[in-house]
């Protein structure tokens, strides 16, 4: 429920209506506006009845149901845009467009410093690595686990990147918070609650993937999950869906780019890369995501593909990237954007 309080609402009035929300079972979430304030409560959609009686205390204007099932993620009780502040002047949802870039699996010190560097050269702003792999097969690499975190933190340490990695499961989630700056929920763990839930508990990014075959609207389900828990800070990313094409890997649903601003204030950022798996198409759907209104963008990068221990066909060579970035930036300024 949305609770519209009166123009010129007293401090105590807003507090009253607070602190009955709470008896109620129900968490308020306060917006405060520059002619009025709007509480949103949320919590059991059962009692809904009783949440309505609040219309009857002093101050409230009048108490409105919110229609879609993600409260917390939809645009009715929050109308701006959110700003995620990632750390080091990396701001998802802004003017900049921050890019996430490098390799998919941290192979060693070496690699991973080296792919951090290169990437960091061209204008990358966060170092992806997987130190966790979720993998079709079991006889893949699985990752490097806690050594690989390592890595990427000594990564971090050497040229001043945020770190981006995956986190698989519950009981991973306050170790990889310890060497991560954001969080990633990869697409088979879309719809993990019990794990949307644990890093719900933190209070760090979290760059949530779209399932392989999830709606829109499931997606923002599973951001709700972790933003009921009292984390706000959820970045979406579209790294395409399974269809029945075979031309590519997945297909690369930028439609969901309009329809994410339309259905939430959340930042939206795009993986090329997952959404084709062929490095020759990384760079056009990385321009068209661009052009779409995305807020972000997540590109494979390894010094040599050809040796990459997992996904080296869709990753871009330094060079490759150096020169996506370039055409980047004239699209981004075409858009009134910036990378």
């Amino acid at each position: 429920m949305l609770v519209v309080m009166q123009r010129g609402a007293s401090k105590q009035e807003i507090g009253d209506v607070e602190r009955e929300i709470v008896q109620m079972g129900y968490q308020p979430h306060p917006i405060y506006g520059v002619e009025r304030t709007v509480i949103g409560a949320i919590g059991d959609e059962r009692g809904k009845a009783r949440l309505q009686a609040l219309d009857t205390l002093p101050g409230v204007e009048q108490v409105i149901p919110i229609l879609k099932p993600y409260k917390l993620a939809g645009r009715e009780l929050r109308k701006d845009k959110t700003h995620i502040d990632a750390g080091r002047g990396v701001v998802f949802g802004g003017k900049k467009i921050p890019v996430i870039a490098g390799p998919c699996s941290v192979e060693g010190l070496d690699q991973i410093c080296l792919s951090a560097q290169v990437v960091k050269d061209a204008g990358a702003t966060v170092l992806r690595g997987g130190a966790y792999k979720p993998r079709t097969s079991p006889y893949s690499f699985q990752g490097l686990a806690e050594e690989g975190l390592k890595m990427l933190a000594e990564a971090r340490n050497r040229t001043g990147l945020l770190v981006d990695t995956e986190v698989m499961k519950e009981s991973a989630v306050e170790l990889v918070g310890q060497y991560s700056d954001i969080l990633q929920i990869g697409a088979r763990n879309m719809q993990n609650f019990d794990l949307l839930k644990s890093v719900g508990q933190l209070r760090k990014p979290i760059l949530l993937k779209r399932g392989l075959a999830n709606t829109v609207s499931e997606w923002l389900m599973s951001a709700e999950y972790i933003m009921a828990q009292g984390n706000m800070q959820v970045i979406l990313c579209e790294r395409g869906i399974r269809t029945f094409e075979t031309a590519t890997r997945n297909t690369l649903d930028l439609n969901a780019i309009p329809v994410l601003k339309h259905e939430t204030h959340l930042p939206v950022v795009v993986d090329p890369s997952h959404g084709t798996g062929h490095w020759e198409y990384v760079e056009d759907m990385a321009l068209a995501a661009i052009a779409a209104g995305a807020d972000g963008l997540m590109i494979e990068v390894h010094p040599n593909p050809h040796e990459a221990w997992s996904d080296g066909s869709q990753s871009l060579t330094p060079e490759r990237f150096a020169r996506l970035m370039e055409k980047a930036r004239k699209v981004a300024a075409a858009v009134g954007r910036e990378i």
